[in-house]
């Protein structure tokens, strides 16, 4: 999560194959709220493409069960003070910075403007892509499972 002033926040999810990019608006950062705003992200992608979640040990995510009822997403945590296991996800929101400053209220984003700002991103080649952008390499990852479920194995969110 990016944290704005004034309480507000952006759930990031990240995939770590292409380094694909969601954001999501979240009111609050209560667990009801965080689980929501997850849920919803997550039912835009193909099922195929979304199987499971790691998040880091904060508190707003103690409905964890209900985000995998409702998605069929496991959820997994990684260790205490280990970021470094959500390494994808820390190095994007170190990206996300360049668009939402520290100390920044972003409660004055809407939604669209935070999918806006996930588009530039996932089309910003990137070097660990070898210059492919986040996008070309989330396409292949549709095109190729589109065409045999199994060519590709799960891909794994940090969010």
């Amino acid at each position: 999560m990016i944290v704005g002033s004034n309480n507000s926040y952006i759930a990031t999810l990240v995939e770590r194959h292409s380094r694909f990019v969601m954001l999501a608006k979240v009111g609050n950062k209560d667990t009801q709220s965080v689980v929501a705003a997850l849920i919803k992200q997550a039912r835009k992608l193909p099922k195929e493409l979304y199987r499971s979640l790691t998040w880091d040990r904060g508190s707003e995510m103690a409905g964890h069960a209900k985000f995998t009822m409702a998605t069929k997403i496991d959820v997994f945590f990684c260790d205490p003070q280990s970021a470094w296991q959500r390494g994808s996800n820390e190095n994007t929101n170190r990206l996300l910075r360049q668009y939402f400053r520290k100390g920044t209220d972003i409660s004055g984003f809407s939604q669209a403007k935070l999918s806006a700002v996930a588009r530039q991103l996932n089309e910003r080649p990137r070097k660990t892509l070898q210059y492919q952008t986040p996008a070309e390499k989330f396409e292949a990852c549709v095109a190729a499972i589109s065409r045999n479920h199994t060519a590709l194995p799960p891909l794994k969110w940090f969010a």
